[in-house]
């Protein structure tokens, strides 16, 4: 039985792309109370079901895969540019396959516009409806208007032409700087990334008994299952050790352990391989938001994923990398450590080294010298800064990494900060390794 939100949530998936829906029809058409509409409305845009524009309302929109998360639709370059739709509303769910900033003459520009793209343009009317007519999206910078003929043609094409108050040049890096964004987001490993598709996962009800896990062990040569209750929610997880010692008659509910630790398709991949490794865990059930069992993954799933990750070419870079990029490894004296400079960037308002930086610079480098010595996953558990004198900018450091404890799970490492062969910083790094 499908709750009131679920019921929702299948009528919007069931929904055309481009259908503008909003609280009160839902509300009207469904027979449900206006905050059951608004939240499971909330939740759709949450799964990238819909699209919410300011001035425009709610659209229906093609739910994207991971492969595509780089693209943007033209309502999302609505709500980057803070722009207003001025026609074509009911093409705002379509996806641009890259923009063109129409700062040339017209015929060189014509060689650029093709179907799908977007034209980055001032006021330039001839261009506006040129564009249209091949395919190509309009957005008009310097907050200029567009002609009554324009807006009728981009109505009748489904294609949008939005209006910005910011300049070719800055609409052009906010664009850039979203789709950039989400190629880091892309590179971040979730659940649902390793999850299989269509898989059904095999589980038992909290009323089957002893014998019938024990057939389940003879028929799958596993030995750890998920439990459910009538609702198929997720109420326990049982293995072969807990049912060491109950009688094959027996219910499963008395041997498992109950409220289980579980993880949803949007748990990054490094969460769950915390949780596996910090509790011990070989096996993970994936739910949905009502705890209904969708899946299973394993340690070894999780690992293998990760390490698969670790060997791809990066596209986008983080703070963490950014950060550490001008820095140089140098072996000194037999000993590894590394060199560079404080830039602005890595300042806070009174022109010193910032504590988030610092953090950040210590550990790169702390991890960079840790997995040389083992192979596997790594992940700080504990962090201690000391800051003994302000690190002014364009200041060159030297950062010296040395390892105190290294064992089997856990390595503790001494990091300092050096100015001039003075120490300015120090920090205690705890890590632990995820291995298979």
């Amino acid at each position: 039985m499908l709750t009131k939100h679920e019921q929702i949530l299948q009528y919007i998936e069931k929904l055309e792309i481009g259908h503008k829906i909003s609280v009160r029809q839902i509300a009207r058409d469904l027979n449900v109370s206006d905050g059951t509409a608004y939240r499971a409305i909330k939740d759709a845009e949450a799964q990238g079901l819909v699209h919410t524009i300011e001035r425009v309302g709610t659209v229906r929109v093609e739910k994207k895969q991971r492969s595509d998360i780089e693209r943007l639709t033209y309502a999302e370059v609505v709500n980057i540019v803070d722009g207003t739709v001025l026609g074509g509303k009911a093409g705002l769910h379509k996806t641009l396959n890259r923009f063109v900033i129409g700062a040339m003459k017209l015929e060189a520009m014509m060689r650029y516009i093709e179907p799908g793209n977007l034209l980055i343009v001032g006021n330039r009317d001839n261009v506006h409806r040129i564009a249209l007519e091949n395919g190509a999206a309009v957005l008009i910078t310097g907050g200029f208007d567009a002609t009554d003929n324009v807006k009728k043609l981009a109505n009748e094409l489904e294609l949008p032409v939005i209006s910005s108050s910011y300049d070719s040049f800055t609409v052009a890096s906010m664009i850039n700087r979203a789709i950039y964004d989400r190629l880091i987001k892309k590179e971040i490993l979730m659940v649902e990334d390793v999850l299989p598709k269509n898989h059904q996962p095999t589980y038992l009800h909290q009323n089957d008994t002893i014998a019938r896990f024990h057939q389940f062990v003879r028929e799958t040569a596993h030995s750890r299952y998920p439990v459910v209750d009538d609702h198929e929610r997720v109420v326990g997880m049982v293995t072969a050790k807990d049912v060491m010692g109950y009688e094959s008659n027996e219910p499963i509910e008395r041997a498992m352990t109950k409220n289980p630790i579980m993880v949803t398709p949007k748990t990054s991949l490094a969460s769950a391989a915390h949780e596996m490794v910090w509790e011990g865990i070989e096996l993970l059930p994936v739910v949905n938001d009502h705890r209904k069992l969708i899946g299973v993954i394993s340690r070894q799933d999780v690992i293998k994923s990760l390490q698969y990750m670790q060997k791809q070419p990066q596209i986008g870079e983080t703070i963490q990398e950014l950060s550490f990029r001008g820095f140089q490894e140098i072996d000194k004296a037999g000993q590894t450590m590394f060199r560079g400079r404080i830039t602005p960037q890595m300042t806070d308002a009174l022109g010193r080294l910032s504590t988030g930086v610092c953090t950040t610079l210590i550990t790169e480098t702390a991890m960079r010298m840790l997995r040389r010595q083992r192979r596997g996953d790594l992940a700080i558990q504990n962090f201690t800064l000391y800051f003994l004198k302000p690190i002014q900018i364009d200041t060159a450091v030297e950062i010296y990494p040395r390892i105190l404890d290294l064992g089997r799970k856990q390595a503790k490492m001494d990091v300092e900060m050096l100015i001039d062969q003075h120490v300015v910083a120090k920090a205690l790094v705890t890590a632990y390794t995820m291995e298979r």
